[in-house]
């Protein structure tokens, strides 16, 4: 008997190190790929004694569907700006309690009153950044000031664009003259005329790999989010990225607490922990987005404070753009998105 106790205690032992029980609380958090490092989620862990739980996704498309066809207990979810407002309206988002995130007080000044959201009443800006041109100055000259570049037939299949319906229509009306949000049809029917003759000179649409695609030299042009650009010229020094002259998008991925959490007070304080301007900061290291943390930028090394694709300087303000959700005029950017994709 004795011993059957003894072997009960040490399995219990070993349970215990093997993992959290049972009882363990569980946040799940759903995030873009590569959104958050496991070093962040440990030590959350650690900190409250819970597990974090994340699933991803690849666009503010796919995280609407998925929560409209009532995939149900996520807690804490990170769309961009746009989408902030379409999911408010879907009753999708919990009213927040701010007072439970006190690092919304250490908000870089520009991120602090967001046009979709300017009271944080359903979300708080996490990570930030522009969208603009990466190229290689080795290979692409002269240095490119313009979105007519992705359009250059001498760069014909060393092109990439975008997987994002917004964001290709959104550049190319900015090329035409236009706002990223027009919901002129005229507008949106030229944009896609010119897409499709842009296309035969597409290398690849998409929003996951572009980076190393212009790191090995597999495209030289790359329509995409500074960051990843940034990340290309770790591995290839003679990248480079420009904000064209005629503007293009001005971007924040948010982070919210969804309605239908069964755990909001541990959702804020996971919300709290990643705005904290250290953990913020370690962030922006890892993936060379600009923090909303605006202490966390005194945190970083000069090489990526200094990083234009990474925090854009102030000169190129005034020609970037938010995006808002086009409301009805969505369907024209869908009809024309597939067109684009189908031919």
């Amino acid at each position: 008997m004795r011993l059957w106790c003894v072997l009960l205690v040490l399995c219990a032992g070993l349970a215990a190190c093997n993992g959290p029980s049972p009882s363990t609380p569980v946040l799940h958090y759903f995030t873009w790929s590569d959104y958050v490092g496991p070093e962040i989620l440990a030590e959350f862990e650690r900190l409250e004694g819970v597990r974090v739980v994340v699933d991803t996704f690849g666009s503010n498309e796919e995280l609407l569907a998925k929560l409209q066809t009532g995939a149900t207990g996520y807690d804490v979810a990170v769309p961009s700006d746009f989408m902030v407002p379409i999911l408010r309206t879907e009753g999708l988002l919990a009213e927040l309690e701010t007072t439970a995130i006190p690092n919304i007080g250490e908000l870089d000044p520009r991120l602090a009153h967001l046009p979709f959201d300017p009271e944080h009443r359903v979300s708080v800006p996490y990570l930030w950044g522009t969208v603009g041109i990466g190229y290689d100055a080795a290979v692409v000259t002269p240095a490119p000031d313009s979105w007519a570049a992705l359009w250059d037939k001498r760069y014909r299949g060393k092109i990439s664009m975008l997987n994002d319906q917004r964001e290709v229509l959104g550049a190319t009306l900015k090329s035409l003259g236009h706002s990223l949000n027009s919901a002129d049809r005229d507008a949106i029917a030229a944009a896609k005329a010119k897409l499709l003759a842009q296309k035969s000179l597409v290398r690849t649409y998409t929003s996951e790999n572009y980076d190393h695609l212009l790191a090995t030299g597999d495209v030289w042009l790359a329509h995409g989010w500074g960051g990843a650009v940034a990340r290309a010229m770790v591995e290839r020094p003679s990248i480079r990225y420009v904000i064209p002259k005629e503007g293009g998008t001005i971007w924040a991925d948010c982070l919210v607490v969804l309605a239908a959490s069964p755990r909001k007070q541990l959702a804020y304080r996971f919300v709290n922990y990643l705005l904290d301007a250290h953990v913020a900061a370690r962030t922006t290291e890892r993936l060379l987005f600009a923090s909303a943390n605006g202490r966390a930028r005194e945190l970083v090394p000069p090489a990526v404070r200094e990083n234009p694709a990474v925090y854009p300087p102030e000169s190129v303000m005034p020609r970037l753009e938010w995006m808002h959700d086009v409301g009805g005029a969505v369907r024209l950017y869908d009809r024309a998105w597939t067109e684009l994709k189908m031919y």
